[in-house]
């Protein structure tokens, strides 16, 4: 049985992760719109609307399952649609729509270690528990998502830099959409967990300043 307080830290979380990722795509969308691109606006994904962006597996399983195992909750929303070829600025404007989503979350989690660090705990467990799952899943998601693996966020950012060979290794990665996926959290995940576990632990300790 669920302790009361696995429960609670179950509900905080997914309250954060429907805040953190709701944020995350729409920015996604508002800066694919600043450059040019209604994609998308016209697909409904320039929303506040948490169901528009959740995705069962990465959104909220993942993330869950992590916290619960005492692990950085790394995870993932449904990617927001855009047309390349409408942006401005080309690769690099693909990029600054990759680079926008981890960005809002890694401001949200250094807003969350400002009102840690200046209002305190308060006396209050509940408190705590929110601003530490508040920072701790924003800083996760941004160090996940910046991951330069098709489709992951990290990889727009790759691939306007790198060269015609490997944006056609990436193009044909990404091609297989969510199953590449599911291959990353099967086989590099595992690899790389160590490595991001160290990422985590040194950023949340920066944001939080300790």
């Amino acid at each position: 049985m669920i302790s009361n307080n696995s429960v609670l830290i179950v509900v905080l979380a997914l309250i954060v992760i429907a805040i953190s990722i709701t944020v995350h795509e729409y920015i996604h969308g508002l800066t694919s719109y600043l450059l040019g691109d209604d994609t998308a606006k016209l697909s409904g994904r320039l929303s506040l609307n948490p169901l528009k962006h959740i995705d069962p597996f990465a959104t909220v399983l993942l993330p869950i399952i992590l916290v619960l195992a005492g692990l950085p909750p790394f995870g993932a929303a449904k990617p927001v649609p855009f047309n390349p070829y409408k942006l401005k600025y080309d690769e690099f404007g693909a990029a600054l729509v990759g680079l926008a989503g981890p960005v809002s979350n890694l401001f949200m989690a250094s807003i969350g270690g400002i009102v840690l660090r200046t209002v305190g705990t308060l006396g209050s467990e509940i408190w705590v528990t929110w601003w530490w799952l508040f920072i701790t899943i924003n800083v996760g998601f941004f160090i996940f998502n910046m991951i330069p693996f098709p489709p992951l966020d990290g990889s727009r950012v790759l691939y306007a830099f790198a060269p015609n060979s490997l944006q056609k290794i990436m193009a044909q990665i990404e091609s297989f959409g969510f199953f590449t996926i599911v291959i990353f959290m099967l086989v590099l995940f595992p690899l790389l967990s160590p490595v991001l576990q160290s990422v985590n632990s040194s950023l949340v300790g920066f944001v939080i300043g300790a």
